[in-house]
């Protein structure tokens, strides 16, 4: 099978299961799924049990979601994982609803299983993709991926290096290690094409093993946890739990934020798209947002954050040049199993943030050239130029904005500043609507004449 332009192996490749097996390990590695639970677990003030059966969750509700969207709907090497949007809305929900055990979590399960449902019945209709098909046009999508991986660099360079926890000097250096490690494998797989397999399918894990054994080194390994948690559990977080509540406001306000994970998933989708070169169906569109309330569904009986499509992902094949979907079934695979091996899953947690931060960073780039590159195969005229500016300015507006901005704001309004994707999106497509296009701008210049 010919594979897409700049990979080595293309979406419907065979991969043998230990290569696949590698690989999938490799994107779940660069995923930086276990952040968002903590975070939640934190804002929440949960216990050490609640913390790691949270974690278990959100790892299960991923690796479901991973093999659903990569199987049967999207049907393209698609990653699922949580997002960091509803966290600010869930904590709150869980918090003026009685708290972790006190009635909050039933009604926060009971809120994202109905705003699940709403996506599964507009995929189903089949409104989705017109919806696609009008507002977004290629100069949009690839203005959308551009401000994908846009608005992730910050965040690589600030919450996991310089604002992560430890002396910054370490996770500087810690970070360096770890980019210069992978820029040295994939510069190998460049000069010498006989390993280029070896060493730019497996730069990802090559650096980030790399990274751990300095920070080890260094002492900034935290050992403990992993030897605390236990070896097998299942999560005690979920609807069985927890049950299910079901509050007009707490629903209200999962549907105004699904809304928003759309937006962002579908700048992953035409990320994705973009890096293994395959131009999306309606179909795929209408089916997409089925696997996405479904993964979302499972993953709110399961207790855990709604999961969404990860750009990361896309990324990574950037730089492995491996977009097989085997590879992605595997990682889905991995997930699942870090669901229930709680040692390997506290393990992983805690690998150090400037580690990840290192490959991050350089992940997030491709993502964002990705974009450009779209954008430059164009025939670009004036309104152009403002439909593809104006959307990267307010990505690093609110990726820049000051913290104390956003909380002054309404709830609403909250949820979209905490959403810079979803922003230029909104911002993109509207842009796009009503700038005059180039033929009506040469018309007027021709009545001029």
């Amino acid at each position: 099978m010919k594979t897409p332009n700049r990979l080595l192996v293309g979406p419907d490749d065979a991969v043998n299961p230990r290569t696949a097996g590698f690989l999938g390990l490799q994107h779940v590695l660069a995923m930086d799924v276990y952040v968002p639970p903590i975070i939640l677990a934190g804002l929440l003030a949960m216990s050490a049990a609640q913390q790691m059966s949270l974690l278990q969750a959100t790892f299960l509700a991923a690796g479901i979601g991973t093999i659903i969207q990569t199987c049967w709907f999207m049907r393209i090497p698609i990653s699922q994982g949580p997002s960091f949007v509803p966290l600010g809305a869930a904590a709150g929900i869980v918090l003026a609803s009685g708290g972790v055990n006190h009635g909050g979590m039933g009604t926060l399960i009971g809120a994202m299983l109905v705003g699940s449902l709403v996506l599964i019945a507009l995929g189903l209709t089949g409104v989705f993709h017109r919806i696609i098909a009008k507002l977004v046009p290629a100069i949009v999508g690839g203005t959308i991926i551009t401000c994908v991986g846009l608005s992730l660099i910050p965040s690589a360079l600030n919450s996991n290096i310089f604002e992560a926890s430890g002396n910054i000097n370490q996770n500087i250096i810690l970070a360096s290690i770890t980019a210069v490690t992978l820029l040295v494998a994939i510069s190998i797989s460049i000069r010498f094409p006989r390993v280029q397999r070896l060493f730019r399918t497996g730069a990802i894990i090559l650096s980030l093993l790399t990274g751990t054994l300095v920070a080890t080194a260094m002492g900034r390994f935290d050992w403990k946890t992993v030897i605390q948690a236990p070896w097998f559990s299942f999560p005690q977080g979920t609807a069985l739990n927890f049950g299910i509540t079901f509050s007009p406001s707490a629903i209200i306000t999962f549907i105004v934020i699904y809304a928003v994970l759309t937006t962002e998933t579908t700048g992953t989708w035409f990320a994705m798209g973009a890096v293994i070169n395959h131009q999306l169906t309606k179909n795929q569109w209408n089916r997409g947002l089925i696997g996405e309330g479904l993964s979302c569904f499972v993953s709110s009986i399961l207790g855990a954050t709604p999961v969404t499509g990860y750009s990361t992902n896309a990324g990574v094949i950037s730089i492995t040049g491996v977009a097989s979907k085997r590879v992605f079934i595997s990682a889905g695979i991995w997930f699942m199993i870090l669901g229930f091996f709680s040692k390997l899953s506290a393990f992983l947690a805690a690998i150090p943030a400037p580690v990840i931060g290192g490959v991050f960073a350089i992940i997030c780039v491709t993502i964002m050239l990705n974009g450009l590159n779209v954008i430059r195969r164009l025939d670009l005229g004036e309104s152009s130029l403002y439909v593809i500016g104006l959307p990267i300015v307010l990505t690093l507006a609110l990726v820049l904005l000051p913290a104390t901005v956003t909380k002054e704001s309404p709830q609403l309004v909250q949820y979209l500043l905490g959403s810079p994707i979803a922003v230029a999106a909104i911002a993109a497509i509207l842009l796009n609507l009503c700038m005059p296009s180039d033929q009506q701008h040469s018309a007027a210049l021709s009545s001029l004449d």
